[in-house]
């Protein structure tokens, strides 16, 4: 075959008699080798028996390069080389999901599992012993691929489920997912399928491994390495990322009937199509086969070409799943068994004491480096003194390290049979490691303290981060690195300091530049337009957080009677008590604190004013909700404030006690919890009527 076409090459004199016939042979001779190439590539990546050599492969697909590069006037979408990537793009554009791409509720104990068929079998009595597709929860990034008229032509993120990032030509570029669909029969008008883009291990390796020999940036995990690929501009640096893909379901189909009634059959389907599914899909009966096959693959997990962080478990039937319908965006029928943490064995070095905002020391664990959870950990917290001791945890011991997810990694033990003769205590520092003033543990805390207060940079690099944070005064740009070159040139001695920087003098740092200094000093002046809870909070009082500084401001009608309240007046606020109160009258009785103030203030920050409400008269005073999974309309720090600037509590956790649970996608056990305890659950519709309702 490699010798067949070699005819087609020659250029053609535009006067040839036969030039028409020629390229007519010549198209048709193109379609033959793109479909030929397909095939092949079906054969290999979805039914795992090529029939040919890649060296083979490699000349035909030579051959169709070199024709469309004669002939581009016959070049098509589905053509193989279109997988080589396309001109950088400028940005990427948004694309709405016609049906959202919903998130999945989670369960991490069999318990969760199983109150999760109970919830199914009360809404569908009488009870029945229901069929679970199960399915390896891949550790990717969710993506929605379209075709029209079995041909692909678009492909987006999951984004926020409503909204997604069009990444079309970087999808293009993966060789598992089909440019046309295989079809031995009627082509659907437009199909619609949801999938993981992934990384495998092996590829993720070698992808790490050039970057080192390149002394390049590696990538943490296989699933931070496919995302970081699939948002490439250039997709012609996602053509040489080792991505794979695994269809999981089948979303939109116009113009074609299917004979499918399960989940199962639709990946079949899917299959016969030329998507590639998951090898370790099965099809149990009864939830007691689903948590042994949840125990299957957590044995083997280490053992799979790809990461998985737990088991989908879907109600197979389709007609059931309509039924049991959605709840909070999520599918009733459907959860996520997320795997526990994992955990690692390796060696306690040594132990800094880093020093925060409020001078608090927080012990380090310095570690021989391990992978722990598809990340290398080489630190991790030990909390405090009081864990330390609990743990009885020594230098040099083996200690066992656990990486939850996103969590900072943590030292939860110690292995006492593997403790060496020679071990040291760690014992605390009796000075600041920062600035060497003395460190106090004082009774009843488990914190200790430096007590150099602001004249430590710790400190105050802290407390500017802090000040200038999102939820306090959010002044965008100003980030760790910049905050500690102008806090160690002593440009900055106080958060008020920020207030009289200007943009030369920003332009001038390292690594600055003009227009970086023209935002930042922007963001600055902008950020002097704020609220009075903000600014409180941005203040950093001990134990002062968003929910009190709301409470607080709902009382007083501005920041001098604050400043005068005293301990007693104080404690008559709810959720004030002693310790708090005290906090704050000690805070505004020191000079320092109100000579920062004084200049702040100065310096022309502002707020509206807003006389003070006693916080029972408030709509929502006494009652307590709790958020869980992401809101589409506003983040939940704003959904927060909301609820808070309306009197109610918003508590981390669910009980008895619990007013409302406010759950958006992705809600997890905290919406199983709220069910089983029979607490009322607003979905984000009726949150912002509730909101529409009071103003907010």
């Amino acid at each position: 075959m490699a010798d067949s076409f070699s005819g087609m090459l020659k250029p053609m004199h535009p006067n040839n008699t036969s030039h028409l016939n020629n390229l007519d042979s010549i198209q048709a001779s193109m379609e033959k080798l793109r479909a030929e190439l397909n095939e092949h590539n079906y054969r290999y990546h979805i039914l795992a028996a090529p029939t040919i050599p890649d060296a083979e492969y490699d000349k035909l697909f030579q051959q169709l390069v070199t024709l469309e590069a004669q002939y581009p006037q016959f070049k098509k979408l589905d053509s193989p080389t279109q997988r080589v990537g396309a001109p950088p793009l400028k940005g990427f554009t948004e694309l709405v999901h016609v049906v959202p791409m919903l998130s999945l509720e989670n369960g991490f104990t069999n318990e969760d599992v199983q109150d999760f068929e109970k919830r199914i079998q009360d809404r569908l009595k009488p009870l029945i012993d229901f069929t679970y597709a199960c399915e390896p929860k891949l550790d990717g990034v969710a993506v929605a691929l379209i075709y029209e008229n079995g041909i692909f032509s678009l492909g987006a993120t999951r984004g926020d489920g409503v909204t997604g990032e069009q990444i079309t030509e970087n999808l293009r570029t993966i060789a598992t997912i089909p440019l046309k669909l295989q079809l031995n029969g009627p082509t659907p008008k437009l199909l619609e399928v949801r999938g993981e883009v992934f990384m495998p291990k092996e590829g993720f390796r070698a992808l790490n491994e050039k970057a080192i020999a390149q002394n390049e940036k590696v990538f943490v995990n296989p699933r931070n390495a496919a995302a970081g690929s699939l948002r490439q501009l250039d997709s012609k640096v996602t053509a040489i990322r080792p991505l794979s893909f695994y269809a999981y379901g089948l979303t939109r189909l116009e113009g074609l009937n299917l004979p499918v009634n399960t989940q199962h059959e639709q990946l079949a389907q899917l299959k016969k199509w030329g998507f590639p599914v998951c090898p370790e899909n099965q099809v149990v009966q009864g939830i007691s086969a689903c948590l042994e096959y949840y125990q299957k693959l957590l044995a083997k997990r280490h053992d799979l070409p790809y990461e998985i962080d737990g088991i989908v478990y879907k109600i197979d039937d389709i007609t059931l799943q309509d039924r049991l319908g959605f709840v909070s965006r999520a599918p009733r029928w459907a959860i996520a068994h997320k795997f526990p943490a994992e955990e690692a064995l390796t060696e306690l070095l040594a132990v800094e004491f880093q020093v925060g905002r409020t001078g608090a020391l927080t012990p380090v664990a310095r570690l021989k480096p391990i992978l722990v959870g598809g990340a290398t950990v080489s630190n991790a917290t030990l909390h405090n003194m009081d864990e330390i001791e609990r743990k009885d945890i020594r230098l040099c011991d083996t200690v066992i390290v656990r990486r939850a997810g996103d969590v900072i990694p943590e030292v939860v033990g110690v292995v006492l049979e593997q403790r060496p003769s020679q071990v040291q205590r760690i014992l605390l520092p009796k000075h600041c490691p920062v600035c060497g003033s003395d460190v106090i543990r004082e009774e009843g805390e488990a914190a200790a303290r430096c007590m150099g207060g602001l004249g430590c940079s710790a400190q105050l690099k802290e407390s500017i981060l802090h000040f200038a944070s999102r939820r306090a005064m959010n002044i965008d740009g100003l980030g760790e690195k910049l905050v500690n070159q102008l806090v160690d040139i002593h440009m900055i001695k106080t958060v008020a300091d920020l207030y009289h920087l200007t943009t030369a003098e920003l332009a001038a740092l390292d690594r600055m530049g003009q227009k970086s200094a023209e935002n930042l000093t922007e963001s600055v002046e902008k950020s002097k337009k704020t609220t009075f809870p903000r600014f409180l909070y941005a203040l950093g009082i001990r134990e002062v957080g968003e929910t009190t500084a709301r409470i607080l401001t709902a009382y007083f009608s501005d920041l001098s009677a604050l400043m005068a309240a005293d301990n007693e007046h104080l404690q008559k606020i709810p959720d004030v008590g002693p310790v708090v109160a005290q906090h704050i009258v000690t805070f505004f009785r020191q000079a320092h604190n109100l000579e920062v103030i004084k200049h702040l203030l100065a310096a022309g920050i502002h707020w509206p004013t807003v006389k003070g409400t006693h916080h029972a008269s408030l709509p929502l005073a006494e009652k307590t909700f709790v958020l869980t999974g992401s809101l589409l309309s506003l983040t939940r720090e704003e959904a927060k404030e909301k609820l808070i600037a309306l009197g109610a509590k918003v508590s981390e956790s669910v009980s008895k006690k619990t007013s409302f649970v406010i759950a958006g996608n992705d809600a997890g056990s905290k919406l199983a919890k709220a069910e089983t305890l029979e607490v009322p659950v607003l979905d984000e519709q009726e949150l912002l009527a509730l909101f529409k309702k009071y103003r907010q």
